[in-house]
């Protein structure tokens, strides 16, 4: 047998053997039962990164062991295609971004199977496939057909460079995340997912989802933002012309009312647009704030400004009590109703813009532990509970009461001819605009006729394909300018018409595809509705927290979207989810300030500092921050090297011992060296027990060996519980510690014939790397004569017999105070127990040479003496 582990040879031969016996190919009607396990799909932007090798080797560990423990397991992989990103390579690179597209899914494919993934190929999409984005358009015309699709005029973010509209989390310090352009705030007509039809239903099942981490689904609810308040109607001093003679606003703290300073509008709402009618100044102030976009974000951390529009509004309690009307940055046309009264001491944002424009506060909510008479604010506002003051009727009272008694005093009192206010119950949850100016996306199915309206594209006339032969050389959407592709006759009445030129949001092709998994070859059907409710919801979901919200919440609406239009029978897509962690490396710069790769580095460590050095020549280098892998920073290591280098059981390895999963990992040469060396150990043990197997014969099993297969199975359960619980780290732990124990055992055997025990030991400990290390734990596999692949073996048995302790450590305690342990036989009689503490030094330094008056033995839990 070699000396050495070859991953060079080893890792490309089991591949091959796994494609050829189709190992990993799922069967639908395989009668055992089910487990799926999905990773998020990749983007194929150019190769994979280190992130994804550590995302994909978590849900690779997964897989494997639920297949060894008798599932049909599904684990298909395919790629999230679509998007702008082409498009801008297409402009810089003078190519299709269809061609663009499908090399970089060649290019990763080959690095991801490299990696040794037991993933199914056969299922494998592409987003940007029409076999694939032809259901997404059948789903949308279903979607239309159900009332869940409207399109209407809106006001949205727009990139006046890429000339595309952009989702809030887009836009950056006022600025697109791409074009790095000032974004505009323009009125377009847009298609639109009614999300909100489900928001109450989003936000109840979120207490159903409990393997899914509490920070998702917090956040997932923020998002949601339901909340119970009051509408109530503000009376106009004086209405300027063409506007309405009162401001609505919503609040769930209807209770501070007293504490009232300003009324403030949105940008966009009808009232300011009448105050700007003849207003230059503030005209350019909306613009300003049309200008910031609309990310909350963005508006939370903005400097809170406003303009004093010269009206007021009545105060609903007191009608004589006026308060001044802004339009200020920090309000939104689409949250609420578009205005806001300010209550400073009692919100954040409102107190700093009371602040800045001189005008004041009046605390009227005191915290439980101050005093009324001297509490005051200044910089900070308190939003919490307590009882009421400054607030004349309402003084002495809870927070709660007040709420409850202003609700129903303005409930019952009327402003014209309807209440001055009303309960409502109230969500942050917006519509999901889906249009998107671009040509690398799934076309909208629906076709502009002037005579017909809005015509649904016919089902039998599916996909609507994206034209061949695209241009970038003007700027904004080329779907625009094709008119061959665009003018078409209408489906209806026969005569001319035009296309939807609008593309599909790309989170559009994400919030289904793991329901296409289930049966990805269908021709005439997205789903087939019964595999589709066999498969879901995914058993174990894995992908990054930065999709914790959008993605997520997407998905969910398209299963309901889904289930009310027959294709699928479920409201919930991901009954686990697990987000993992970062891969983050130090940064590097040279003396001129550049950024360096960790390629060319050298680090050294002398007199206990750690200097780093130019590779090639020598010049020192800065060792910088740890942060997340980025091209930008050039602190990236290429999967490639790393496999080419030590191959790709040593990269899984690494990433699945260095940290917990769900933190960040920090990549480390020295890391990545000490998993290699851990390969090598292992080969070199398994080694040595494969070469003495042939002299087994029917030799008992040694002492040594017999601790060592106590120890395969103490480890064996350990790791079984804890791949189920996606604690890879501890799993790695565990493993190490028994490779310890064997070659404590193998070198206690060396020179003798080797136990039964010891090799069992050995299979397990092959057996239990199989999950993270699957090329070397063939290898180990096969040297060790066994038959058939260990990509097909069943998991081992746990003996529960082996786990049981000999010895058993008792506390004594002497007076209800511990003062000693005892170490005995687990199946001591009392007797023999109470001679063993008694014998202690410390209980005999504590007795002081008198007996006990009585020693209370609790079997295998404690031991108490009475003095």
């Amino acid at each position: 047998m070699a000396e050495r582990y070859n991953a060079k040879d080893s890792e490309p031969h089991w591949q091959q053997v796994w494609a050829e016996r189709e190992i990993f190919r799922t069967r639908n009607d395989d009668p055992r039962p089910k487990y799926y396990v999905l990773e998020m799909f990749p983007y194929p932007s150019g190769r994979i990164h280190m992130g994804h090798v550590r995302n994909y080797a978590m849900g690779d560990v997964v897989a494997r062991y639920k297949r060894a423990k008798g599932f049909n397991v599904l684990h298909p992989m395919g790629w999230d295609a679509f998007g702008l990103p082409a498009e801008n390579a297409a402009m810089q690179n003078k190519v299709n971004p269809r061609d663009w597209t499908y090399a970089n899914i060649a290019t990763m494919r080959a690095q991801l199977q490299s990696m040794g993934l037991s993933l199914d190929w056969s299922r494998e999409i592409a987003t940007c496939d029409p076999e694939y984005y032809k259901h997404q358009q059948r789903m949308f015309l279903d979607f239309l057909q159900a009332g869940l699709v409207s399109r209407r005029t809106a006001k949205v973010n727009w990139d006046p460079v890429d000339h595309t509209v952009l989702a809030n989390e887009q836009v950056i310090d006022g600025r697109g995340w791409r074009s790095g352009a000032l974004v505009e705030q323009r009125e377009l007509t847009q298609w639109f997912f009614k999300i909100t039809d489900f928001a109450q239903d989003l936000d109840d099942r979120l207490d159903t989802l409990e393997r899914w981490p509490e920070k998702v689904r917090l956040m997932q609810r923020n998002w949601i933002g339901r909340s119970e308040g009051l509408e109530l109607r503000f009376a106009l001093e004086r209405a300027p012309e063409g506007a309405a003679p009162e401001v609505t606003v919503y609040t769930t703290r209807p209770d501070t009312l007293f504490g009232a300073k300003f009324l403030a509008v949105a940008a966009d709402h009808p009232l300011a647009a009448a105050v700007a009618a003849d207003n230059p100044a503030l005209q350019d102030f909306i613009a300003e704030c049309w200008r910031m976009g609309t990310a909350q974000a963005a508006i939370d951390t903005a400097e809170k400004l406003g303009f004093d529009t010269g009206l007021k509004v009545r105060h609903p309690l007191d009608p004589s009590w006026l308060l001044p009307v802004y339009v200020a940055n920090f309000v939104l046309m689409e949250y609420g109703t578009g205005a806001v009264f300010g209550c400073p001491a009692h919100d954040q944002r409102d107190l700093d813009f009371a602040n800045k424009y001189g005008l004041g506060n009046t605390p009227v909510v005191c915290p439980p532990d101050q005093d009324p008479s001297t509490f005051v604010i200044t910089d900070t506002a308190y939003d919490g509970d307590g009882r009421m003051i400054n607030s004349r009727f309402l003084d002495g009272m809870s927070t709660d009461e007040a709420f409850r008694t202003v609700a129903d005093r303005l409930e019952a009192e009327r402003l014209g001819d309807a209440p001055v206010g009303r309960r409502r119950v109230q969500f942050r949850l917006r519509d999901w605009g889906v249009s998107r100016q671009r040509y690398w996306g799934c076309p909208i199915p629906v076709i502009h006729c002037d005579a017909c309206g809005v015509v649904p594209v016919p089902v039998e006339d599916l996909p609507v394909r994206l034209p061949e032969e695209v241009s970038f050389d003007v700027p904004g959407n080329p779907l625009e300018r094709d008119a061959a592709w665009r003018n078409v006759p209408c489906p209806s009445c026969g005569g001319a018409a035009r296309r939807e030129t609008d593309t599909m949001d790309t989170f559009v092709d994400s919030s289904w595809y793991f329901a296409r998994f289930t049966a990805p070859w269908l021709q005439d059907a997205p789903t087939d509705k019964a595999v589709a409710d066999h498969w879901l919801p995914v058993d174990q979901y894995i992908g990054g927290i930065e999709h914790a919200i959008l993605h997520l919440l997407y998905s969910r609406f398209f299963m309901r979207a889904m289930r009310q239009t027959g294709w699928a029978g479920l409201d919930e897509p991901f009954a686990g989810l697990f987000t993992q962690g970062m891969v983050v490396h130090e940064t590097y710069r040279d003396e001129a300030g550049a950024w360096v790769q960790p390629v060319d580095v050298k680090v050294v460590t002398e007199d206990g500092a750690r200097r780093a050095f130019h590779v090639k020549t020598q010049a020192p280098i800065a060792i910088g921050a740890i942060e997340k892998m980025s091209k930008s920073k050039k602190n990236v290591v290429d999967p490639d090297d790393i496999i080419a280098s030590y191959g790709a059981d040593t990269a899984r390895w690494f990433m699945l011992s260095d940290s917990p999963p769900e933190r960040d990992v920090i990549w480390t040469e020295d890391g990545v060296q000490g998993a290699s060396r851990f390969v090598q150990r292992v080969w070199r043990m398994v080694s040595e027990v494969a070469e003495a197997t042939t002299s087994i014969g029917g030799a008992e099993p040694a002492t040594g060996s017999e601790a060592a297969l106590k120890a395969a199975h103490k480890a064996l359960a350990a790791v079984g519980d804890d791949i189920e619980r996606l604690r890879f780290n501890r799993c790695v732990a565990h493993i190490y510690e028994l490779a310890n124990s064997l070659q404590e055992a193998v070198n206690a055997e060396r020179g003798r014939l080797p136990s039964p025990a010891l090799r069992e030991a050995t299979l397990i400990l092959v057996q239990l790397i199989a999950p993270m290390m699957p090329h070397l734990a063939e290898t180990c596999w096969t040297a060790l004569g066994q038959d058939g692949p260990v990509a097909e073996a069943p998991w081992p048995e746990v003996r529960r017999d082996l786990l049981v302790e000999d010895s058993v450590t008792l506390p004594v305690q002497i007076n209800g105070r511990k003062r000693a342990d005892v170490t005995v036989a687990r199946d001591a009689d009392a007797a023999s127990v109470e001679a063993a503490v008694l014998a202690l030094e410390p209980v005999q330094r504590a007795l002081e040479g008198k007996p006990p008056r009585k020693v209370i033995v609790v079997p295998l839990r404690i031991v108490n003496i009475v003095v």
